[in-house]
């Protein structure tokens, strides 16, 4: 039997191809908020804390970054970028109020003031044909458009005034889209999406793709969580991978297993329904990935397939 392993899935790219040659879309991401860092010592506040390095983030450069237990478990991921004196990350808008409350915790004596600027300013993902670049918005759109610092086929995302976010970006020559066609691409590409794909106290970074990703600078100084990090990337340690997978019926809900036989493989987490059954992201044990065996969650088959970013070492 053929193995269940493939590192293309024709029915994604293709439809990947089609939404790539329309016109230039954007869709406003209503579950993320923004966290904004400031005071003279933001950025070697946040330094000695995130997974990146805070000093590469700047006005039309964002970092792509996680906030860590000291064990080394994920908490938050978030996008940096600066808008003059000003670090805003780009979160999770359900879990701004712990990120806040966590980073306050380190606080100390540091001039650092965080707010919660969600109500003010909304955060857009832009998508178009190849590799996008940033669109300039203009120094009157009063917000910033910057590279999807995770990889360039995610186009670009973009930080503006809610009020005004949808009329600067159509003028700026895009077209709405609804959330599920960012969304198909996004599992696509294997990207994660915060909670709906990791888990607080228990995911690892490099399980989740955070080192392809940019997710993680490793030569900069100590950082929470740092230690273990290292020890899974030079120990080789990593065992499952958090990985696209098409469903042959819709997808069941997030925490089913996967299923070799009687087995456990994986463990699906977020996915949408297509019209070929269904598209998510599974945490795959990597020693299932050639099985022979059929696949299942909750009896509907399972095909993990690997994108080309993605970096698994030869069992």
């Amino acid at each position: 039997m053929a193995p269940h392993f493939y590192t293309d899935a024709p029915c994604i790219y293709s439809h990947e191809r089609k939404l790539m040659s329309e016109k230039p879309r954007f869709t406003i991401l209503e579950d993320r908020g923004l966290l904004a860092v400031s005071g003279s010592d933001r950025v070697s506040f946040l330094q000695g804390l995130v997974s990146n390095d805070v000093e590469k983030a700047g006005s039309g450069r964002a970092v792509y970054a996680a906030l860590l237990t000291p064990q080394g478990k994920y908490l938050h991921d978030f996008f940096m970028i600066q808008i003059n004196d000003v670090l805003f990350l780009d979160c999770e808008r359900a879990g701004l109020d712990g990120l806040k409350k966590k980073l306050s915790l380190y606080k100390l004596r540091a001039d650092v003031a965080l707010e919660d600027r969600s109500e003010d300013f909304t955060v857009a993902a832009l998508f178009a044909t190849g590799t996008p670049e940033a669109p300039d918005l203009g120094s009157d759109s009063g917000g910033v458009a910057y590279p999807d610092p995770r990889l360039a086929s995610a186009g670009a995302r973009a930080i503006l005034p809610r009020e005004t976010a949808e009329t600067v970006l159509g003028q700026a020559g895009f077209e709405a889209a609804p959330f599920e066609d960012y969304d198909r691409l996004r599992l696509g590409l294997g990207l994660p999406d915060a909670s709906r794909d990791l888990i607080a106290d228990k995911s690892i970074l490099l399980e989740s793709g955070f080192d392809e990703l940019n997710g993680v600078d490793w030569d900069k100084g100590c950082y929470m969580g740092q230690e273990l990090t290292a020890r899974t990337k030079y120990r080789g340690l990593v065992k499952k991978r958090l990985m696209p997978v098409t469903f042959d019926a819709p997808p069941p809900d997030a925490g089913t297993p996967v299923m070799a036989g009687d087995r456990e493989a994986g463990e699906v987490r977020s996915s949408l329904v297509t019209e070929d059954g269904g598209i998510g992201l599974a945490l795959m044990r990597l020693e299932y990935l050639d099985s022979a065996e059929n696949l299942t969650a909750d009896g509907i088959g399972v095909i993990p397939f690997r994108p080309d970013w993605m970096e698994i070492p030869d069992p």
